[in-house]
């Protein structure tokens, strides 16, 4: 097995991994690698926006909003960590490129589910594209950062020391060791593993079953959001999802009489909660979403991808309902991490999706997803630059190597992983069970 060296390996290249490493020093040798293409992370699919502290009032309710969505199971330092950055995180864009929605008076805020305050940053229905697009586009400027598509990580090395980099698929299919003085886990969810999910299909939770099978922690794992509205249809495949910003902007929910039958701006679990009982009630498989209180200006220049999306399914939502579901779409737990996205095994971190700082707790609040995503992944690349000049590139390399054979049977290791992250969270669905009873 051929070895490689970098300072850091980031794997995936959503928008954590990509702000940790346009966070990282200059001076270090950054290597960022992805199972699929560079633009197939669930970052690029994000559609309704990014939170952002509007002034010091805004705290309390925020904070609050926060903690209510997630059934006042969150961490509580995180969420204040999380609300406190924000703004020098939207700054941090707009410098990077970022085309947030403006008018006459500034930035344009708009409203979602669960909060009681226009607070979040936007571009059209597309904010994620942007961000992570923009964040990319700074990435590949930087000479210390390299990006390599189609490259999948198969476990992690490991010694007394902590973690010394990675086992890596490379497209020709073979195996390559990747040294590092830190590894950062940047993998994203689970919604792979789902039959209906807004998420891309290779997002599988390989970095979990790994995590497992070196005995590092996780957290909340059965903590999985169900996103209440996603485009109904008979096509296999990633379900389309129909962003919340839609009825912050007054959209509601119809039943089969096209009636309405709950408050839409209600947390996303309580609303998808809603949306399954009026489906067994009506004995539909969807419900119908109404856009007639929104302007068709608006709904043409906010929502220009679901519109055209819609359109291509075969409905107008300018001029009729459209039928909506709910899918698998964020996943709140993962692998555990303190304050600066620090797993429990030395020199290996985690961030994004793929982390659990406890900031969503049962329930994320919309468009917390992206502000959580790099608030942390900032905070990681903080605490690695104070931590790799003591590491000895020389002393890595020289640890020992990985059993090459145990890892020719990819196919069947991937589907080893799959198993082992649905049994731990059944597992967990039980223990909790069983402490109801």
């Amino acid at each position: 097995m051929t070895k490689k060296q970098t300072d850091v390996i980031i794997v995936g290249t959503g928008a954590a991994g990509l702000y940790h490493a346009l966070n990282l020093p200059g001076n270090l040798n950054v290597l960022m690698i992805t199972k699929d293409a560079v633009d197939r992370s669930d970052s690029f699919l994000a559609q309704g926006g990014i939170c952002m502290l509007r002034d010091e009032e805004d705290f309390a309710g925020y904070f609050e909003d926060t903690m209510r969505a997630g059934h006042y199971e969150n961490d509580r330092e995180s969420v204040e960590i999380m609300i406190r950055a924000s703004g020098e995180v939207a700054n941090r864009l707009i410098e990077y490129g970022v085309d947030f929605e403006r008018d006459e008076n500034g930035l344009v805020f708009t409203k979602e589910g669960g909060h009681s305050r226009a607070r979040i940053l936007f571009h059209k229905d597309i904010t994620g594209k942007e961000i992570t697009g923009t964040l990319l586009e700074r990435a590949n400027e930087r000479e210390n950062i390299t990006i390599l598509e189609h490259i999948a990580m198969v476990d992690i090395l490991e010694d007394a020391d902590g973690c010394y980099g990675i086992v890596a698929k490379m497209p020709d299919g073979e195996l390559q060791e990747i040294r590092a003085k830190c590894t950062v886990l940047a993998c994203g969810g689970i919604g792979g593993l789902y039959r209906h999910t807004t998420n891309f299909r290779h997002i599988t939770g390989d970095a979990l079953a790994i995590a497992i099978r070196h005995n590092i922690p996780l957290q909340h794992i059965d903590y999985i959001q169900i996103h209440p509205t996603t485009l109904y249809s008979e096509k296999p495949g990633r379900r389309f999802l129909i962003s919340e910003s839609v009825r912050g902007e007054g959209a509601i929910l119809l039943d089969k009489n096209k009636q309405r039958f709950c408050n839409e701006l209600q947390p996303r679990d309580v609303v998808t909660a809603e949306i399954h009982k009026q489906m067994e009630k009506d004995e539909t498989p969807f419900v119908w979403l109404s856009m007639e209180n929104i302007p068709e200006e608006e709904i043409r220049s906010h929502f220009p991808n679901i519109m055209q999306q819609c359109l291509e399914e075969g409905y107008d939502p300018t001029k009729e309902c459209i039928p909506v579901v709910p899918a698998q779409h964020y996943f709140m737990g993962g692998i555990q991490v303190d304050h600066d996205s620090r797993t429990r095994m030395e020199h290996l971190y985690a961030v994004g999706e793929t982390s659990c700082n406890g900031v969503h707790g049962k329930n994320r609040l919309a468009s917390n997803s992206l502000l959580e995503s790099m608030v942390f992944a900032k905070r990681a690349a903080e605490k690695i630059a104070g931590e790799v000049d003591g590491i000895s590139m020389e002393d890595i390399m020289q640890k020992p190597g990985a059993e090459e054979d145990k890892y020719r049977d990819w196919d069947g290791l991937q589907q080893e992983y799959r198993q082992i992250v649905l049994q731990e969270i059944e597992k967990e669905n039980s223990v909790k069970n069983q402490r109801l009873l």
